[in-house]
Parts: structure tokens; sequence; C-alpha cells
């Protein structure tokens, strides 16, 4: 009997057998890291437009220094594809339910791990009637479970056929190029809040980096970056 190469199976379109599948096939690695990614963005944007609509001017609403990204919508973006976007198959009540107990945990769970790291917070619901344990809101777990239902619907689906559109090489070598960016993004900023969080304990620069750090990312500029970021006393 001849042997079948069960990896040339994995790397073809059962649709169509002479086609490679999509390097994001599925909700794999790179799959999940593009929606990660495309959250981090456009959260940021839609929470500006959000913010010019509502107060009527412009303030920043990025969460990283050198991008305009927020990873918490981008996690949030990766967290219910990987609960719902299998579960298409449900009523959209149960879609709701789920999102928007999943969404109030997440975003509960982002605030305290803010705290217990940089000592700040971006949001507090400790004055709302309608906050939950203060750290998050009713009226955001709305929110959290019609997202849910739009995104199970209509946002993945299309954004998915998107990625998968996207040639197999460039796709890999471009996701591991913003992995990188990302990565270096992410550890540079949590450097300036670290920094920030020694500097409010009187702590003196000890080398090069936290030199920096005072010089060019000090506490009027990171307001700047961060408007909404109180210290927890």
């Amino acid at each position: 009997m001849k042997r079948i190469d069960t990896n040339l199976e994995k790397n073809i379109d059962a649709d169509n057998p002479k086609k490679e599948k999509s390097f994001a096939t599925g909700l794999n690695f790179y799959k999940l890291f593009w929606i990660f990614y495309i959250g981090c963005f456009f959260g940021v944007v839609v929470e500006t437009i959000w913010c010019i609509v509502t107060n009527g001017y412009f303030e920043s609403r990025t969460a990283l220094i050198l991008e305009p990204l927020n990873p918490v919508y981008g996690i949030g973006a990766v967290l219910i594809s990987v609960c719902f976007v299998r579960m298409t198959g449900w009523k959209n009540i149960f879609i709701y339910i789920g999102s928007f107990v999943v969404g109030g945990a997440f975003e509960w769970l982002c605030s305290f791990f803010q705290e217990m790291v940089f000592g700040t917070v971006s949001w507090y619901y400790g004055k709302d009637t309608l906050g939950i344990f203060e750290r998050t809101s009713l009226v955001y777990c709305i929110f959290w479970g019609f997202l849910g239902i739009l995104w199970v619907r209509l946002i993945y689906p299309f954004m998915s056929k998107m990625i998968e559109k996207i040639p197999n090489k460039v796709g890999k070598t471009l996701t591991w190029i913003l992995i990188f960016i990302v990565s270096f993004d992410i550890l540079f900023t949590s450097g300036a809040a670290l920094r920030q969080k020694e500097r409010r304990a009187g702590k003196e620069p000890n080398n090069i980096i936290e030199q920096f750090y005072d010089e060019k990312l000090n506490d009027e500029v990171l307001k700047k970056y961060y408007p909404n970021m109180t210290v927890v006393k």
C-alpha cells in the first residue's frame, strides 16, 4: 500500500485539491494574531471617535506609546472569537449572555492587573450606580453582549475571509514582523509605566534606560498618552 503524505494533506483545500490552504485557516495561531492586531487598532479608532462624538474633543485612547494600538481590545477580540465563533448554531440570546459575562469579567481582570502591576487604573466605576465591583459596569457588560452577537454573526466571518486572502508567504512573514514590533512596543511601554511607578516612590534612575524614560517619557508626557489614568493610593 502506498504511503500517504499526511503533511501534504494538511495543506490541501478539500474544496479545491489544487489550492493550498491559507496560512490562517480556522482559529490557528496566525488567525488569532491578526484578530488581535486588528482589534488593537480598530478598538482605538472606535473609542477615539466615541470620545469625539460624546465629549466634543479629541483625546488619546491608545495604550502603547509607539503605535496607535490598545492590547485590551485585541485580547478581547481574541477571547470572544475563541469562546463563541464556533457557536454559530446558538441562539443570539445565549451568545449575548456569554459575551456579557466574559466581557465584563475580562474588563475587571484588566483593571485588576493594571493596578497590581503599575499601581494605576484607567477606568473606575465606584461612583457609578451601575458599577460592578468598581472595575466594570453593567452598561459596558450590555455593550459586550451586543458586541458578541455582532462579532459572531458579521464581523468575524468578514474579517476571517479577508485574512485568509493574504498570500501565505506574505502573511506568515508579515505576522512575525508585526509580532516583533508589537512585542517591542509592549516592553517599551511597560518600561515607561514601571519607571513612572518608581518615580512616584522616589527612586532615582540607575541606568541609561531609566534616564531616557525620565527625560523623554516623564509624567507630563505620559499624561498626554493616558489622560484618564489615575494613581491608586
